[in-house]
């Protein structure tokens, strides 16, 4: 069993942040930064294989990538936070993670995992500390997530993170890698 170490910091309005990093067995979590859209463009933004069920097209140029890493840095800690997964050994990215307070008393999740490290469990274990963190927050009841219908992987990674599949929400987001149009999604929630 590892241990996981969480960073917590304090706003001057005194709402507190979410984590400034996340540490698993094999992975450290920490936020987004401008230096990493090199290895993110490379690594799966481009690729419309791993941006097919996400809710943005895949960047045709580092400028893209650049300009969504300025959106992220531009929202309140407080509020979300897009983490970069890195391998502990090595440093390499290997996907984005983005937690969200959408509520006081409950927060949402997306993620994104670059091809090459697929099938090893590696947002499973990520996911799971994130989960297991949010529910030890004394005002977090409730953490969730949707994936589209067809997304059996990420389905997966979920379940196997604790999450229980709730319902079928019909015309629910638009992944613009498949369609135009609203695509059914599965909800996916913990709460204590």
């Amino acid at each position: 069993m590892h241990q996981a170490l969480y960073v917590g910091i304090e706003s001057r309005h005194t709402e507190k942040m979410l984590p400034a990093n996340f540490r698993t067995a094999r992975l450290f979590l920490r936020p987004i930064a401008m230096a990493d859209a090199g290895q993110i463009f490379a690594a799966y933004a481009r690729n419309p294989e791993i941006t097919n069920f996400l809710i943005w097209r895949p960047h045709r140029t580092r400028i893209d990538i650049e300009s969504y890493i300025r959106s992220c840095l531009g929202t309140p800690p407080h509020r979300a936070r897009t983490y970069v997964l890195l391998g502990r050994k090595d440093s390499v990215i290997r996907g984005c993670l983005d937690l969200r307070q959408a509520d006081r008393h409950r927060l949402e999740f997306g993620y994104v995992l670059a091809r090459a490290w697929w099938g090893q469990g590696l947002m499973t274990e990520a996911l799971t500390e994130i989960v297991r963190w949010g529910l030890t927050q004394p005002s977090i009841f409730r953490i969730s997530a949707v994936c589209d219908v067809e997304n059996i992987g990420s389905a997966r990674v979920m379940e196997k993170s604790g999450l229980v599949r709730e319902g079928l929400l019909r015309r629910w987001l638009v992944h613009p890698g498949i369609s135009k149009e609203p695509r059914d999604c599965f909800s996916y929630a913990l709460v204590r």
